[in-house]
């Protein structure tokens, strides 16, 4: 295939516009040579000739004239065993290799590739003269904990027959492993890795089901009162401080997925080093052993150029569908979308595109509701699901959640838990806002008790409302009653201790029978005289709680404690 050529006709910050002839597409990669350098970037618009182009570099000493040599390859990312426990830049660089070729100063123009070279040991899972179509699986290796499914490239169209298939042995990762020919007599060569476009979604898979499984977190506010499901989308809004990365590591940590997936799209560096120094510490609860072998991190901080911010979050999810389609359960963590949409904005601005809310393009909800639908529980060809769960974080400035990032956010994803600098302040952690957040999921626990449990906790935070005016000698103590009751269910069930090696994992049988527990308390109607009493009731039942919190489940001292529980507040009952 004749290399298409061309020149650059104008530059403006990370926008280039190059003359071209021949034929260009929409998404296609391109290099601009500037010296020794070939800087990467990616076709935007096309118009009359002219082809508008976002590098993905540092934009410094392009100018009029310099050469372009466009690939005919859309912008994709390597697929295949050796991906588990690396850290890569948007457009796929592994970054700990790219230290150790360019220092503490990455150089512009340098990629390397993704997948390691080495050998893996293959075992066939086709013959020859089987039949294969586009995600089939022709062998597997092991990588980790997990069997690797190497499998036939997911932009093969029709069907192919298997011609040879090398037998049970250690190979290369880019050596052939399988030969398939057409009915046209056409042969194509698959080894262990393979190129997918990263804005095309994958949809090998026979059908696309309803997220109706919960994806258990293990922090009881999420898993029971603002569940996600496998499959689902979730954002986390919040201010600057709120604990956005600790939530991320949480969920990252004990959620029931089988890979996790971090895409750090343009937060700030302090907090992606924050990332990468402490998942490697993290121990996986599953294994026992860092859970960094069953991670990918996709980092672009707000320091890198930014366009590829909105590669990185592209790539990030191009590998969770890859992952999916072996039949695991991806969790896919975006933080945060935000700078994405303001990467989104800058480019917009250039193309000279009328603004819309904010200056923001006018396309920006249809191109997070895009991301967002690559989400999805899906049943494969052999009949096993799998799921990609995202979850992105948004950065709103102030904490404003009115501005057009959060709404258009708001309005397609499954469950919303919006971050609070009031709770957080209040060191209530995790700070989530148990009122303004919501979610369209079952729970681990019994939707209709959570939302009488709700009922009552927006109750108490009126009379609490009413009790900053009227004080507490003005309020009733049957509504004070309430106050406390609403304070009890914040206490002990909303918040929970992280650094407390119980409390910190609260696995779902265990939050049923808490729930339980602490919502018979709360239906029951007590005899009490006066305030003092039942200021000094409600204080004890809080501490009984927070004591029966740190024994260990299905133990007799926890059984004890429970009982210990029942006894005190049953004690008070109105008869």
């Amino acid at each position: 295939m004749d290399i298409i050529t061309g020149h650059v006709t104008g530059v403006n910050g990370n926008l280039i516009k190059v003359d071209f002839e021949g034929s260009v597409r929409k998404n296609e990669v391109g290099y601009i040579i500037v010296g020794d350098n070939r800087l990467k970037g990616e076709v935007i618009r096309i118009n009359n000739g002219v082809a508008s182009m976002q590098i993905y570099e540092m934009s410094d000493g392009i100018k009029v004239g310099d050469p372009v040599e466009f690939t005919g390859e859309l912008m994709s990312v390597e697929l295949g065993p050796g991906l588990l426990t690396q850290v890569f830049d948007g457009l796929q660089n592994p970054l700990p290799k790219l230290a150790e070729q360019c220092g503490f100063f990455l150089e512009r123009g340098v990629y390397l590739d993704p997948i390691p070279d080495r050998d893996w040991d293959f075992t066939p899972k086709v013959q020859v003269g089987d039949t294969v179509v586009a995600g089939d699986t022709v062998g597997t290796v092991p990588e980790g904990i997990f069997t690797h499914q190497i499998m036939v490239p997911f932009t093969t169209k029709g069907e192919w027959k298997v011609k040879s298939i090398v037998g049970e042995g250690s190979y290369n990762v880019r050596s052939t492993v399988c030969v398939i020919t057409n009915d046209k007599g056409e042969d194509k060569e698959l080894s262990m890795v393979f190129s997918q476009p990263i804005k095309q979604a994958v949809k090998n898979y026979e059908e696309r089901l309803r997220p109706d499984e919960p994806m258990v977190t293990k922090i009881r506010c999420i898993d029971a009162f603002l569940p996600v499901a496998k499959g689902g989308t979730f954002c986390v809004p919040g201010p600057f401080g709120a604990g956005k990365t600790v939530l991320q590591h949480l969920e990252a940590k004990n959620s029931s997925a089988d890979i996790v997936i971090v895409a750090a799209c343009g937060e700030r560096a302090g907090e992606v080093v924050e990332v990468l120094k402490e998942f490697p510490e993290l121990e996986d609860p599953k294994t026992g052993r860092s859970l960094m072998e069953r991670t990918i991190i996709i980092c672009n901080t707000s320091s890198m150029p930014v366009a590829a911010r909105e590669a990185s979050c592209y790539t990030a999810v191009t590998l969770a569908e890859y992952y999916r389609q072996m039949g695991l359960d991806v969790l896919l963590l975006a933080d945060s979308t935000s700078r994405w949409a303001q990467a989104m904005r800058e480019m917009s601005g250039r193309l000279e595109e009328i603004p819309g809310e904010e200056a923001f393009p006018a396309y920006l909800e249809s191109t997070i509701a895009a991301f967002y639908e690559r989400a999805g529980k899906v049943r494969l060809k052999d009949g096993r699901t799998a799921s990609v769960t995202i979850g992105g974080t948004v950065s709103p400035a102030g904490g404003n959640f009115e501005e057009p990032v959060t709404q258009a956010t708001l309005k397609v994803v499954g469950a919303f838990h919006g971050l609070s600098r009031e709770r957080s302040d209040a060191r209530k952690y995790p700070a989530i806002h148990p009122m303004d957040s919501w979610s369209k999921y079952d729970g681990v626990v019994d939707r209709a008790r959570v939302e009488e449990a709700r009922s009552i906790l927006i109750r108490s935070n009126e009379i609490n409302q009413m009790m900053k005016v009227v004080g507490e000698e003005g309020t009733s103590s049957e509504d004070y009653i309430i106050y406390q009751k609403g304070e009890l269910l914040d206490a002990v069930y909303l918040q929970q201790n992280s650094f407390d090696p119980i409390d910190a994992v609260c696995p779902p049988e265990r939050q049923r029978v808490e729930f339980d527990r602490l919502y018979d308390a709360l239906t029951k109607t007590y005899s009490l005289e006066d305030k003092k009493d039942i200021r000094a009731f409600f204080n004890q039942l809080r501490q009984e709680f927070l004591d029966w919190h740190g024994t260990y489940f299905e133990t007799p001292e926890f059984e004890a404690q429970e009982k210990k529980v029942t006894d005190f507040y049953m004690a008070k009952v109105a008869d």
